[in-house]
């Protein structure tokens, strides 16, 4: 009873108070002050309307004894119809006779709002294991209902969940005893890995309540023939030992005594590869004069302008010093009107005839006098260099021999800095020809050497992007190449030289290069005819791309969902809110969820013209789930999203949207997602045997811009995550969607992305989409015991699958110099282990 036990309602009449509701049930006590006692009627009122009445007729002698009260029998009780225990919110007050209200609890309010459920009572009993099922029955009855079946059930096993079913089988003996609806019995298999001679505990809990079942709990094996038993045992010990040597090798891994190879000592490495790559070539270059490769002229262009004398030497003699013999070096001294630089070019000239000068009159600029240069070759293939920069000794060699065993038309190599004091650092290693990468920065740089037919196909380099002119060049070479004949040679060729005046040191200091980078890209994709605005990235030579079609394709978001209704809720919401694209429906797919207030969710949502619910009553496989809710739509798009990502840029699907219209061979697309923290969760997955898959750059903050501008722009990848990926549904459908079978939740999203990769399609990580990923909020992680043995079959699957695959071999999209199982671009591979 409240403190507060007598609240005077009418100075005349009535006196008495509400004790509250609780399980349905309204209580309290009320007394008539008139010298003619007779019990209290009282009017129940649920939003606005009198429901029913209860008489103030019960005993209360805590009540008579406080007030000093001719009789005890003074309290009611009311029982709230069911319908109103809908999840709903609902509005109670009580009446006297007089149509006073009497006062609820002891703070006075004549109201007090109510929602929830009731809670059922059950009858139920687990019968055991039989034939290799767990069999038994379960009634629910809520007040003013029959007992029924149908009741979902958690099964446990050794105090882990392993599975769900529902309580809807015919039983017979059942209703012949209770007289209940028969449909009340359940049977679950149990999984083949548990079976054996090993005791095991069990627990049946009916949902939503957790309630035990009658029987409960069970230690008993699942052993139905010894021979099977044994076979079980045997490959659970199997499974278990593969376990423990994946870890024993990982351990003595871990404690070898050696120091690793990182960006941060970049030098040292360096002078290692280098070493390596003059002994590598050597042997090479055996082989190819026994197969009698071919040597043709490779011209050398090489603007110059002012440089100073002893970069300039360095450079030339790096010409000079190549292992490869058939070069012309052509130098364009751009009036530059220098006594020294005059000099030293014909004092080269005189020592070497394949060394040529033309000496302008008037200064015309890089651009200019490279085409100058190009005028003047006369080899087979051209290459680019700058007055100051540095060739590897190996440079032309290596590259001929690619161009001889690819037929590529424009080749690239990487490429690294060089500081006055002669330390290696800062080196750009490239992913192979990336076209979407391109758009975003001129990634390809140096060093470039374009067959010499297709260098007078793309024509000269145009003045109007001086500072971005090669830019444009490989931009055009896009235009009239198809992507297999420009090759990207993975060995590191060029030392771009870091003055104290060069871009190397501080890009800010050519702020006309910015302007011509991003005139150049729109130039160029308007020339492909496709609707877009360029921008520079916070002023940097980095360039955003938005698509601007005007056509919306149709959209499918799928989002399979297990109870978490607030983040359910919030992840829906957050689409419904913040998504500026049009032509977009939503399916949820109920994966099991028993909770009242999910089920309430799903019967308002369903409501919603957007959204649609599918149930699907089975064990939790994402790959499962999502092939069937795919099958259920013929969106030109689907979109796979997991239920705790959180989407709060209104562009965020248009621009998803608009990486896989603007070009028909991109097969799917994936978002930058972070953690609420601001750190990235996602920015592209990279693939290989040592690690299967890895999301680079994970907690990186936000600002940062990744290696290269990886994070900052959309390039392609090999794989993206499915927590929130798009994909073309006929190219899903091609490639047979999801595998179902043998990657039910690991890596189900990178095997599919590695067969959309093979089919021929291209794959996009859209750096300007961003949402928030609570990630493994939808089903927990896989380090847990219990998950253990999942994981290391889905592991072993994808290494069987695609080990043999060069997708999967060696990334094209990630250099081949770092490392997929420790931290993704910064980690570099030993040069000893670097494949040749």
């Amino acid at each position: 009873m409240s403190k507060s036990v007598a609240t005077r309602t009418s100075l005349v009449q009535f006196q008495g108070h509400f004790d509250g509701l609780e399980d349905g049930v309204v209580r309290g006590w009320a007394t008539c002050n008139l010298k003619k006692f007779s019990p209290v009627r009282i009017h129940i009122i649920i939003d606005g309307q009198e429901v029913g009445m209860a008489t103030a007729d019960l005993p209360r002698e805590d009540v008579q004894a406080k007030l000093s009260l001719p009789t005890a029998d003074l309290g009611f009780r009311f029982e709230i119809p069911p319908s109103y225990f809908n999840g709903e919110k609902h509005t109670l007050s009580l009446r006297l006779d007089d149509r006073s209200a009497l006062p609820l609890l002891s703070d006075g309010m004549t109201s007090i709002t109510f929602s929830g459920h009731l809670k059922p009572s059950y009858k139920s009993h687990v019968d055991g294991v039989k034939q290799g099922a767990l069999r038994g029955w379960v009634l629910r009855k809520l007040p003013d209902s029959e007992e029924a079946g149908d009741v979902v059930l958690s099964i446990l096993v050794d105090g882990i969940r392993i599975g769900q079913t529902r309580a809807n089988r015919y039983r017979g003996d059942v209703a012949a005893v209770l007289g209940c609806d028969p449909n009340c019995g359940f049977e679950f298999p149990i999984p083949q890995a548990l079976r054996g001679s090993g005791q095991h505990t069990i627990k049946v809990l009916a949902q939503p309540d957790d309630i035990e079942l009658d029987g409960c709990p069970i230690i008993t094996s699942f052993a139905d023939d010894a021979f099977e038993s044994r076979i079980i045992d045997v490959t659970n010990e199997l499974d278990e030992i593969y376990r423990r040597m994946a870890k024993l090798r990982q351990e003595l891994r871990d404690l070898v005594p050696k120091r690793p190879y990182t960006l941060g000592d970049y030098d040292r490495w360096a002078r290692k590869y280098y070493t390596l790559l003059s002994k590598r070539v050597a042997e090479q270059r055996v082989r190819a004069e026994k197969n009698g490769v071919l040597t043709p002229l490779v011209s050398i262009l090489c603007p110059v302008y002012r440089p100073l004398e002893s970069d300039f030497k360095a450079a030339v003699q790096s010409v000079i010093d190549q292992t490869y013999k058939n070069w012309e070096l052509i130098l364009v001294d751009d009036a530059g009107k220098s006594r020294e630089t005059t000099e030293i070019i014909n004092n080269f000239v005189k020592s070497d005839p394949r060394i040529k000068c033309v000496t302008l009159k008037k200064n015309i600029g890089i651009a200019g006098a490279t085409n100058v240069a190009m005028d003047a070759a006369k080899g087979q293939y051209i290459a680019f260099f700058d007055h100051d920069d540095l060739l590897v000794n190996v440079a032309i060699e290596i590259m001929v021999i690619a161009a001889h065993e690819t037929g590529a038309k424009l080749l690239y190599s990487d490429e690294d800095k060089i500081d006055q004091a002669g330390y290696y650092l800062e080196p750009n290693l490239k992913p192979d020809f990336n076209y979407r990468y391109l758009l975003g920065c001129n990634y390809i740089c140096h060093l470039t050497m374009v067959d010499a037919a297709t260098m007078r196909q793309i024509g000269h380099l145009n003045s109007d992007y001086n500072g971005a002119q090669d830019h444009d060049f490989v931009l055009k070479a896009t235009e009239v190449l198809k992507p297999s004949e420009i090759f990207h040679v993975p060995e590191i060729l060029y030392h771009w030289r870091k003055t104290p005046n060069s871009t190397a040191v501080d890009v800010s200091q050519k702020t006309y290069a910015i302007n011509a980078g991003v005139k150049c890209v729109a130039d160029h994709l308007k020339r492909r005819k496709i609707a877009s605005k360029v921008s520079s990235i916070r002023g940097l030579t980095l360039y955003g791309v938005e698509w601007t079609s005007r056509t919306q394709s149709s959209v499918t978001i799928i989002i399979p969902f297990k109870d978490q209704l607030d983040t359910t809720l919030t992840c829906v919401e957050n689409i419904l809110k913040h998504t500026e694209y049009k032509n977009y429906n939503i399916i949820l797919i109920d994966n099991w969820s028993v909770r009242d207030e999910t089920l309430d969710f799903i019967k308002k949502i369903q409501k919603h013209e957007k959204v649609s619910v599918i149930t699907v009553e089975e064990p939790f496989n994402f790959s499962r789930l999502n092939n069937i809710a795919v099958a259920q739509t013929t969106s030109d798009f689907v979109v796979f999203m997991n239920n705790d990502v959180f989407v709060e840029d209104p562009k965020w699907l248009h621009r998803m949207v608009g990486e896989a219209q603007a070009f028909k061979d991109v097969g799917a697309v994936g978002a930058k997602l972070l953690y609420p923290n601001d750190t990235i969760q996602h920015a592209g997955v990279v693939v290989g045997p040592a690690g299967v898959a890895a999301h680079v750059h994970r907690g990186d903050p936000l600002s940062e811009y990744g290696y290269i501008g990886r994070t900052m722009l959309s390039h392609e990848v090999t794989a993206v995550t499915a927590a929130l990926m798009l994909v073309r549904r006929t190219v899903f459908e091609e490639v047979g969607g999801f595998d179902e079978e043998a990657l039910k939740v690991a890596f189900n999203d990178v095997d599919l992305c590695l067969k959309i990769r093979r089919a021929g399609y291209r794959i996009i990580f859209s750096a300007e989409t961003i949402a928030y990923h609570h990630e493994s909020l939808s089903r927990g992680t896989d380090d847990k015991p219990e998950h253990e043995t999942r994981f290391f079959l889905e592991t072993q699957t994808m290494l069987e699958r695609w080990s043999s695959d060069p997708l999967f071999e060696r990334d094209p999209s990630y250099p081949r110099y770092f490392t997929v199982d420790q931290q993704t671009f910064f980690n570099l591979v030993d040069p000893e282990y670097l494949d040749t």
